[in-house]
């Protein structure tokens, strides 16, 4: 069953109206259309529609996503999504009232991202094979990445404007068209240098391309098929912990931190616009945190 043509014009119009205020990423937007679609099918069954939903509509529609085994961080972003469409007709004057001003949202706990040890990075980024055109540029694609703390949809993204190898840093457009500079450090500098010269002529072949990673067919690589790539590697390492596609960006964070690095540096390299979003990852540094205990406080 699909939404009625008009739920789906009110989903397309209000998406489109996010891309064009907000800046969101396809990825972003296409997580909100599955929210709203999902909810705007359920409507449909029920014999109602998106603009004529009220509070116990919501309440029951919730309820139901718990018992298919919905999440509750899950059903908290889908009832966020429901409030920005509610918001925005309430803007167009195509409603009077919120319907789910008095929804509550589900009690979330903050889950610790999965992390890495160095140990772990080191055997991962070992694992491609270096002699070979893929594996050179996989190993690049990982250095660059654990060094950078980029999302793998940046990564894959990158073009040639924006790496300078002269300066050492890369530029990144991320969540919201918010532009952040990030340095690469010696270790990926060296092998990205060694990509652009021994392997990235040869993937593209005749294609002219400014795809800085391009894939073996010399376009720009899905984040999807990286982390495909990224799992074999870690596979081969013997790395058996959960992984997920920002590991090697969870692991950048809590190695700076266990290093000493600021935690307000951390928050402009990875580019998140709100501190408390990377406070988190004082939760998982803690080697270095009690190590600054032990040496600093009168009675560590």
């Amino acid at each position: 069953m699909a939404p009625t043509s008009t739920d789906q014009h009110l989903i397309d119009n209000y998406l489109d109206v996010l891309w064009m205020e907000k800046g969101l990423s396809r990825n972003t937007l296409d997580a909100y259309r599955r929210d709203l679609e999902a909810l705007a099918i359920w409507a449909a069954r029920e014999n109602l529609a998106l603009i004529g939903l009220g509070a116990a509509d919501v309440q029951r529609y919730l309820a139901r996503r718990f018992e298919q085994g919905v999440s509750t961080r899950s059903a908290a972003r889908q009832l966020s999504c429901m409030r920005g469409l509610y918001r925005y007709l309430l803007r167009e004057n195509r409603l009077v009232e919120d319907p789910i001003a008095m929804v509550e949202n589900p009690k979330l706990g903050r889950p610790l991202p999965k992390s890495l040890t160095e140990m772990d990075v080191e055997a991962l980024l070992n694992q491609p094979d270096t002699d070979s055109l893929l594996g050179l540029r996989d190993r690049t694609m990982l250095e660059v990445l654990y060094a950078t703390g980029l999302r793998v949809s940046e990564l894959v993204g990158l073009t040639l404007y924006q790496a300078n190898l002269r300066q050492g840093v890369v530029r990144v457009t991320g969540k919201g068209g918010k532009e952040r500079m990030v340095p690469m450090g010696e270790e990926a500098m060296s092998w990205l240098e060694r990509f652009m010269r021994e392997a990235r002529p040869l993937i593209l072949g005749a294609v002219q391309s400014d795809v800085l990673f391009p894939s073996r067919r010399a376009r720009q690589m899905t984040r999807q098929t990286f982390w495909h790539r990224i799992k074999g590697y870690a596979s081969q390492a013997g790395i058996e912990k959960p992984l997920s596609p920002h590991t090697l960006r969870h692991a950048f964070a809590t190695h700076l931190l266990n290093h000493g690095a600021d935690l307000r540096v951390v928050q402009l390299l990875l580019g998140h616009s709100d501190l408390s979003t990377t406070q988190i990852y004082t939760h998982i540094a803690s080697t270095r945190i009690k190590a600054l205990h032990a040496e600093h406080h009168p009675r560590g």
